[in-house]
């Protein structure tokens, strides 16, 4: 049990730009050279692209265009090209290109190319149709992979201004390792050293296994569920007012499953969203003493990810019920 003391103890509202929590955006070229990456109004002048890092958090950046105070969203639009566009956005609907700017001064399309699993791989298309991927890069060298992250199967995620967006476009850890594993297991690690295992439970007591799924080779964002009958069922945060966030399994019709860790012994723990760094919410088990422990996703192979809370612009309804965010396991800060 030793590999897992070093798990205990991580804990991780408002946006405050300071030096820290900026981190550039680029494109890296074939030679190894960073090239800009900039929004573009229809004026030609030139905002520029960053990740923001809220509160420490550096597991899950916003990616924004910055035009003098105002906050512009990035996203990836629904489109019928066979690449899909990465734009910014005003909350009024106006559309920015999004482009990969050389030394030379050529303008490189910036686009979705490819999907795995709710991950989709963004890359500046070099002028031989060759693709160039897309980093975040903090002061002090850190490096995170910009991807675009979709949480729903339809096409058309949400709305900004009257344009379909249809996925977000974050900065994520990048994926350390290669896995062959489809199917983790979820975890709460005590502070002893323990393994507890994590489970949904109905309301005549029957119980469920809980797992993370690496979809199409995604490792970036492994979507975590509930396996009730032979539905693979979503587990969220419900909103509310609620000290601590409830996590819990949502059935296609409306039933609502416990999601709680469990002892050995049987003890059952809840399991709560207990505080956010942005759009990124902890997610513990709460002890009776009122104290935390982690949950993660373990592979077969030994792998551990975080799981984590992703929460969205606002609330939204996942089979009538109102939720905050979506439970996911990521890789880990480093």
């Amino acid at each position: 049990m030793k590999q897992f003391t070093f798990l205990i103890g991580l804990l991780f509202v408002g946006m405050n730009l300071s030096a820290q929590e900026i981190w550039n955006v680029k494109a890296i070229d074939p030679s190894g050279q960073f090239i800009d990456v900039k929004a573009i109004d229809k004026s030609g002048k030139l905002l520029d692209v960053k990740a923001l890092e809220v509160d420490h958090n550096t597991q899950y950046l916003d990616i924004k265009a910055l035009d003098g105070t105002k906050k512009l969203s990035v996203k990836i639009l629904v489109s019928t090209d066979l690449f899909a566009p990465v734009k910014a956005i005003s909350e009024s609907g106006e559309i920015f290109d999004v482009k990969a700017i050389t030394k030379d001064g050529k303008h490189l399309d910036v686009k979705g190319v490819s999907m795995t699993g709710s991950i989709i791989n963004i890359k500046a298309v070099g002028p031989n149709n060759e693709f160039y991927g897309i980093k975040a890069i903090s002061k002090s060298g850190q490096l995170r992979d910009v991807k675009g992250v979709k949480f729903s199967s339809a096409e058309t995620e949400t709305t900004i201004g009257g344009v379909a967006i249809r996925a977000n476009v974050k900065a994520l850890p990048q994926a350390q390792t290669q896995s062959a594993d489809y199917i983790w297991n979820i975890k709460a690690v005590h502070p002893a050293g323990q393994l507890w295992d994590v489970k949904a439970i109905d309301s005549k007591g029957k119980i469920y296994d809980v797992k993370a799924i690496s979809e199409g080779g995604n490792l970036h964002l492994l979507d975590v569920k509930a396996f009730i009958g032979n539905q693979k069922t979503p587990v969220k945060i419900l909103a509310g007012d609620d000290k601590y966030g409830p996590v819990k399994a949502i059935g296609t019709d409306g039933i609502i499953y416990d999601i709680k860790a469990i002892s050995p012994t049987m003890k059952i723990l809840d399991v709560k969203a207990i505080s956010h760094n942005g759009k990124l919410y902890n997610i513990k088990a709460v002890a009776e003493d009122g104290s935390f422990f982690g949950i993660k996703a373990i592979s077969p192979s030994g792998q551990l990810y975080d799981v984590k809370g992703l929460a969205e612009d606002n609330d939204f309804m996942v089979n009538g019920v109102k939720v905050r965010g979506h439970i996911k396991a990521l890789p880990q800060e480093y």
